[in-house]
């Protein structure tokens, strides 16, 4: 018998009306052609979120399929904070609240919810996106909800969109969960950048919405006052349950977001309960300001 020449097409189902979508009929622990490859970053591109279930991945894996959509980013770490006997890659970073013999965290971002935050939007070039691997979750809650940009710009109103045409809002950030940075203070060694409060999305065209709460401080050349009443009317938008996806994890899923048009927030869960994953990232650029 011939042996078929067809290749397998992935099956894309929507998650929810806002953003999202599960991505099935694939094994990403195995190299892409390039219409795969395409398939995905269409569907990536339509749903802002995609979540692979039933995946089997080593880092090394999870790195490669990352490749086919973007170079990975690197993390500094001092070498004297590596886990003993840990595999390290500098690609790689570990979520989680898993401690090591001697009572250290072997992650970051070990407990607790963390509010909406679009990833190192505090650098000069933030990240494309993020791929996020599931290896122990708990019983209960550390879920990640996603929010779509687009669709919350759609939705500002016409007289604030004018008024912050063209503005751009510091985003400052030291490593924090829920405490937003005080701006007043000295921002010395602390990450901080202004961006542009509507963006257009290198690949898309499209706009989207760039603040978020945990990072964004306020807006530039505008009164404080009336930059956090701005601030907080674009945060409940953003944040409106209309327009996030919460995501309820499974062991062996991985997660790929957009950074330029997505924001991504963590609830709560039990501390005594393990909660690991295993996080990439892809390299970006400057941040485009919307027309």
């Amino acid at each position: 018998m011939m042996a078929s020449t067809l290749k397998p097409k992935i099956n894309v189902m929507p998650l929810s009306d806002s953003l999202g979508a599960s991505v099935t009929g694939i094994d990403i622990s195995r190299p892409l052609d390039p219409e795969t490859a395409a398939e995905i970053t269409q569907a990536w591109h339509d749903y802002l979120v995609l979540i692979f279930p039933d995946q089997d991945l080593t880092q090394e894996q999870q790195l490669t399929f990352a490749q086919h959509f973007g170079e990975t980013g690197t993390r500094s770490q001092r070498a004297e904070d590596r886990p003993e006997g840990a595999d390290y890659n500098a690609a790689i970073m570990l979520v989680t609240n898993i401690k090591d013999d001697k009572g250290s965290y072997i992650g970051s971002l070990p407990d607790g919810e963390m509010y909406f935050h679009h990833d190192r939007c505090y650098m000069p070039k933030p990240d494309k996106g993020t791929l996020l691997y599931a290896i122990d979750i708990p019983l209960t809650g550390g879920n990640t909800r996603f929010s779509n940009m687009y669709r919350a710009y759609e939705k500002i109103p016409l007289e604030i969109k004018k008024q912050l045409k063209g503005r751009t809002a510091l985003q400052v950030y030291n490593y924090g969960l829920t405490e937003k940075v005080d701006i007043d203070g000295d921002l010395t060694g602390i990450h901080n950048r202004s961006q542009p409060v509507f963006v257009s999305h290198p690949e898309t065209g499209r706009t989207a919405l760039y603040v978020n709460r945990l990072i964004t401080a306020r807006i530039d050349g505008i009164s404080r006052d009336e930059s956090d009443g701005i601030l907080e009317e674009l945060f409940a938008i953003s944040e409106a349950p209309g327009n996030y996806y919460e995501h309820v994890w499974t062991v062996g899923e991985l997660a790929m977001w957009d950074n330029y048009c997505s924001c991504h927030a963590r609830t709560d869960f039990p501390r005594e309960e393990r909660r690991l994953l295993r996080r990439c990232t892809l390299l970006g650029e400057e941040m485009i300001p919307a027309n």
